[in-house]
């Protein structure tokens, strides 16, 4: 072992130590996004994702609290401190890298088309011509919309993908790209049963990015290998497939 790794292991001991002294402040989307994270009748955070967030946590003897914060600050709040991390099915691209770290990969799902069960289209540029596509805005799903369906769709944008779904429901549009788990949760449900699933967008790692991970301020290599730490701990004693079990029938991982 050399001197600089010997430095890098003790400094990154003496951070972690300072970490489990104090709060993490994890952020979500302030904004429903079921069934990964949303409140409950008595206003607690519940869902897949949050699960997740507490078994990360104390893996890695981490004192994190669930802050929301809405969707379209969320980066902005990290970088400027008023988070310390986020874990709110972000995908990590190579955009978003530009301005944050990741943690590795906790959950990666396929991105899907939904429509009315009557409707005649698939996830292709040419099924969707002359359509409106409703997708959220500031995520992978309004970039890669705009990057291969603008041509084809009129895309809407909305601050939430309930708001998109509810649109779809009342007719106002026509389909909308989103997560495959949130969607085929969507559907499930009594406004969902007009819809369905018409298939997955050809892949693009660079807009739908490499999974989901946990954003950290750039440099923040202390929090991020404990993140990393407890994401690595819960996939190899079976907690994260556990929880995964009491939310979905198969693997997101």
């Amino acid at each position: 072992m050399t001197l600089k790794t010997i430095l890098t292991a003790t400094a990154l001991a003496l951070f972690g130590s300072g970490l489990a002294a104090q709060d993490v402040k994890i952020g979500i989307a302030a904004e429903p996004y079921p069934p990964f994270a949303s409140l409950d009748s008595s206003g607690k955070w519940v869902g897949w994702e949050v699960d997740v967030i507490d078994a990360v946590c104390k893996a890695a003897e981490l004192n994190c609290v669930i802050t929301p914060v809405a969707w379209d600050g969320i980066i902005p709040s990290l970088t400027g401190g008023q988070i310390d991390a986020i874990m709110a099915s972000m995908s990590i691209t190579e955009e978003r890298l530009k301005t944050i770290d990741f943690s590795d990969s906790y959950y990666n799902t396929p991105t899907v088309i939904v429509a009315s069960k009557s409707l005649d289209v698939d996830a292709t540029p040419e099924s969707l011509k002359g359509k409106i596509l409703g997708v959220q805005v500031s995520t992978i799903h309004q970039a890669y919309a705009q990057e291969y369906f603008k041509d084809a769709a009129e895309i809407r944008l909305y601050q939430t993908q309930d708001e998109a779904n509810q649109d779809l429901f009342s007719g106002r549009i026509d389909a909308t790209q989103a997560d495959s788990i949130a969607m085929a949760d969507f559907v499930a449900t009594e406004a969902g049963a007009c819809c369905e699933i018409k298939g997955s967008v050809a892949d693009d790692p660079a807009i739908l990015g490499r999974g989901v991970g946990a954003g950290v301020r750039k440099g923040d290599d202390a929090l991020r290998e404990a993140l990393n730490k407890g994401i690595a701990a819960i996939l190899a004693d079976g907690t994260h497939a556990a929880i995964t079990s009491r939310y979905f029938k198969t693997s997101i991982y």
